[in-house]
């Protein structure tokens, strides 16, 4: 499922066009984000913003609306893309795909826009192999895939009420998390799946769903 959606991106970002920054404090991103640093970024509703190469410098926050997809880094190009400081900021977003990153401030990323639709045709969230200095939150996502992996995590990670349509959704696996790991209300319940990760590694306490993983 991971590789499937991976090559989706590789071939959606390609035909994205670029977009003009809007603003001395602030970028309205709507299509490809050009290397560089931007101070606060806004992805607005329903449109699509990112890269896989950067290197990107986000210094005042990542803010993702509803409908949205956003895409920094990719899985196939293992080197650090992006540094966001401010945390990213989702609510009912369609896709948040970042990779390769350093996130201070933390993750909040609330809600979806179903599991259909957008520039992949199905709708997924994945955060992976990024440190993260802050805690975080994903809640209440309803779309079709959903994974958080190989993160170090310095803050608690809050993993609630995500539904989602693939069964081999909701992997959580091979993190650091310097904190809790509490998950509850997930369908499927957090697992390995088909990702052939490890046990997250956890200094605080797993809670709920998340005890066994």
């Amino acid at each position: 499922m991971r590789k499937w959606i991976a090559g989706l991106v590789v071939l959606t970002t390609a035909l994205i066009a670029a977009v003009p920054p809007a603003g001395a404090s602030s970028t309205i991103c709507t299509g490809e984000l050009a290397a560089g640093t931007y101070h606060k970024l806004i992805v607005p509703a329903g449109a699509v913003c990112g890269t896989e190469a950067g290197p990107v410098t986000i210094k005042g926050g990542l803010y993702v609306r509803a409908g949205a997809t956003f895409v920094l880094g990719s899985e196939e190009n293992p080197v650090h893309t992006g540094t966001i400081r401010g945390g990213v900021h989702a609510v009912n977003a369609m896709n948040v795909e970042i990779h390769f990153s350093t996130i201070s401030g933390g993750v909040r990323i609330r809600g979806g826009s179903g599991p259909f639709g957008g520039p992949f045709e199905v709708t997924f969230n994945t955060i992976e192999d990024s440190r993260i200095n802050g805690s975080v939150w994903m809640t209440g996502y309803n779309g079709f895939w959903e994974g958080f992996f190989r993160n170090n995590v310095h803050g608690s990670v809050n993993y609630n009420n995500n539904t989602l349509v693939d069964q081999d959704g909701n992997e959580v696996q091979t993190n650091t998390i310097h904190g809790n790991l509490n998950c509850s209300g997930n369908d499927p319940a957090p697992q390995q799946g088909d990702s052939e990760g490890a046990p997250n590694v956890v200094t605080g306490h797993k809670t709920g769903q998340c005890v066994g993983v």
